[in-house]
């Protein structure tokens, strides 16, 4: 079988054996606007790089199955089990064998959230035996997802990587954030402490830049108090939305954010178990074969 995290900026595809077992990982820039509505065209150059037959089966998450992806698939309620996700995988109109994982939407006290491709590492770290508690998965809309029994029981989205991305690329903090350190570790902490206090995001970013032109804090070190800002008030959100002080967190992280985020909970006073996302990705690819060859 053939698996594919298609995202909106970057792919990683996984060809699993009929057992399970991750015998090849790929990673490009092909992602949902890369491609631009060719998805038929860009699988079938996928296929021909990695060697994979036409009729190997494909199965798809992420924002493929998004209104800006190869076809729009009905997100799930959460209250569906993680475990039923094998039941519930969409055939692609007109593309035999190929099938997309559905997201997922949860709604609770009048809001309402959503994600696409998560849930499938989600069924990855159930599957590896991790079981229920809070889960994070940082990226460009990071997420912070509680399970018990398997279920979604919270769900919260944060355009941290986003807005970083954001502020580094225009505005007042800009010429800040381009020099200096990228790993200011004390800076970091720094940001994420201040995050903990219960003021606005949008005053401490701009002070983020007063610290700096009042002589408080050096200019070298903004990026990555603002990094510690906004990963930091991904923990305060959490603190605020939860009965629970400090659960233990199970961090699923691509490399090059789990540093970050591990400095913060551990600042914070958070155990953390680190979860491999490549491997609780092949874990759920598993569960797909099983239901796909049964």
């Amino acid at each position: 079988m053939l698996g594919i995290d298609w995202g909106t900026s970057n792919r990683r595809a996984y060809v699993i054996s009929a057992e399970g077992k991750c015998l090849l990982r790929h990673d490009d820039a092909q992602g949902a606007l890369a491609v631009d509505g060719h998805f038929p065209e860009s699988l079938h150059a996928l296929r021909g790089m990695l060697g994979i037959d036409a009729l190997v089966p494909v199965v798809m998450s992420g924002m493929v199955g998004s209104a800006m992806g190869w076809q729009e698939v009905a997100y799930l309620d959460s209250s569906v089990a993680l475990g039923r996700l094998p039941e519930t995988l969409v055939p692609v109109s007109g593309t035999p064998g190929c099938y997309i994982v559905p997201g997922y939407c949860h709604r609770s006290h009048g809001g309402v959230d959503v994600m696409r491709g998560e849930e499938t590492q989600l069924l990855g770290a159930v599957a590896l035996q991790h079981g229920d508690g809070w889960y994070v998965l940082p990226g460009t809309h990071s997420k912070w997802v509680e399970l018990s029994g398997g279920v979604i029981k919270r769900l919260s989205t944060y355009i941290t990587g986003e807005l970083f991305a954001s502020l580094r690329r225009g505005g007042t903090l800009a010429p800040l954030m381009n020099g200096g350190d990228d790993d200011d570790d004390a800076a970091l902490r720094e940001g994420a402490g201040r995050a903990q206090d219960g003021e606005a995001l949008s005053h401490t970013l701009f002070e983020a830049r007063a610290r700096v032109v009042a002589g408080d804090a050096p200019a070298s070190g903004t990026r990555s108090y603002v990094s510690g800002l906004l990963i930091g008030t991904e923990f305060a959100g959490r603190r605020e939305s939860s009965e629970d002080e400090m659960p233990a967190l199970h961090l699923l992280a691509a490399e090059g954010l789990e540093a970050p985020y591990l400095q913060v909970a551990q600042m914070l006073g958070y155990s953390t178990q680190l979860i491999n996302p490549d491997q609780a990705y092949c874990a759920a690819m598993a569960r797909f074969v099983e239901e796909l060859w049964p």
